[in-house]
C-alpha cells in the first residue's frame, strides 16, 4: 500500500479553501493508497516516510517563498516530490515566462522591474503590474495611461518589499474569450475550464480578488492544445510532470498566448469536472509506485 502525503497550507481558524483535498483523499483511499492531507509547514512531519509527497495546495507560499523553497529541497532529498523540486524552483519565479519566449512559444509580452530599476510604463494602452513570485492576484492590478502615479505607488510598494515587477499589456481578448486553463496530469490532458477577467478597472491591488471569477467548463481547440503542449515540452530539465495547469488568453491576433504555466500548485478544479477523480488518483498512485 502506498504512503501519499498531499502537502497543503495551514487556513488556521478558517475552512480550508481546497474543495479537491478531502474528495482527493476519498479516492486514493479507495484506490488501495494511505493517504493524508499535511500542511507544508507542519512541525515535526516525517516526510521521509511516505513514498511520494504531492504539492497539492500550498497556497500561501508565493509569500513565504524563503522557507517554501528549502522546505522543498529537504524533501525532495527525503523522498520523492511532484512535481519535482527543480521544476518547482523553476515555476516559482514568473521569470520562467522569458525562457518560455526564448524557446519560441507565444507568450503574454512581459518586462521585468527589479528594485532600482527604472520605471517605464505604457503610454499608449492598459496595463498589468504584478510580482514574479505571487498567487491568485495578490498584489496584481489593472492600470489605463492616465494611471501612471498610482502604479508608481504600487510599484514602490513591491520594490520596498524586495520584489520584482512585471509589467504587461492588459490583453484586451480576455475580456472576450475569457482566460482558459487547461489540465494536465500524467502527461494528459485532464480538463480544461474557463474564467472571466480577474483584474477590473479600479480595484486595488492590495485588494482580495476573486481568483476564479465565473468558472466554467470547456472544449479546448487545436490551436490551444497545441500551444499549451508546446509550452510544457520548453520546460527546461523536465522530466514526465505529474501535473500541470496551462493558462491561455487570446492576443491581438486573436492566436491564443500564455499568460502563466502552473507547476507548483495549480488548483484542479476537481468540484468542476467530477469525472476526472478517479484518473487523478490512478496517475498519483502510479507515480507513488514507480
Amino acid at each position: 500500500m502506498p504512503r501519499i502525503a498531499l502537502a497543503t497550507y495551514d487556513p488556521g481558524a478558517e475552512p480550508s479553501k481546497d474543495q479537491d483535498l478531502p474528495v482527493l483523499l476519498r479516492a486514493l483511499a479507495a484506490a488501495g493508497a494511505d493517504a493524508v492531507a499535511r500542511p507544508w509547514d507542519a512541525p515535526g512531519v516525517q516526510w521521509g516516510a511516505f513514498d511520494l509527497v504531492v504539492i497539492r495546495s500550498t497556497w500561501d507560499y508565493s509569500w513565504r517563498t524563503e522557507e517554501f523553497l528549502p522546505w522543498l529541497e529537504r524533501v525532495g532529498k527525503a523522498t520523492r516530490i511532484a512535481n519535482p523540486a527543480a521544476v518547482v524552483r523553476w515555476n516559482s519565479d514568473k521569470r520562467y515566462l522569458g525562457d518560455l519566449a526564448a524557446a519560441g512559444v507565444p507568450v503574454v509580452p512581459t518586462r521585468y522591474l527589479a528594485p532600482g530599476d527604472p520605471v517605464e510604463l505604457p503610454s499608449d494602452r492598459d496595463f498589468v503590474v504584478k510580482p514574479t513570485f505571487g498567487a491568485g492576484a495578490r498584489f496584481a492590478a489593472r492600470y489605463s495611461p492616465d494611471e501612471h502615479g498610482t502604479a508608481v505607488r504600487h510599484l514602490a510598494r513591491m520594490h520596498g518589499e524586495g520584489l520584482t515587477a512585471m509589467v504587461q499589456p492588459y490583453v484586451a481578448g480576455i475580456d472576450v474569450s475569457g482566460e482558459r486553463a487547461l489540465q494536465f496530469f500524467g502527461g494528459r490532458l485532464l480538463h480544461a475550464s474557463r474564467k472571466r477577467a480577474v483584474l477590473t478597472p479600479g480595484t486595488a491591488y492590495d485588494a482580495d480578488k476573486v481568483a476564479h471569477p465565473d468558472l466554467a467548463r470547456w472544449d479546448p481547440t487545436p490551436a490551444e492544445l497545441a500551444l499549451a503542449e508546446r509550452a510544457l515540452a520548453a520546460v527546461p530539465e523536465a522530466p514526465e510532470l505529474l501535473y500541470a495547469r496551462v493558462d491561455l488568453v487570446d492576443g491581438a491576433d486573436g492566436r491564443p498566448q500564455v499568460m502563466e504555466l502552473e507547476l507548483v500548485e495549480p488548483n484542479l478544479f476537481l468540484f468542476l469536472h467530477p469525472g476526472s477523480v478517479d484518473a487523478v488518483a490512478e496517475a498519483v498512485i502510479g507515480a507513488a509506485r514507480r
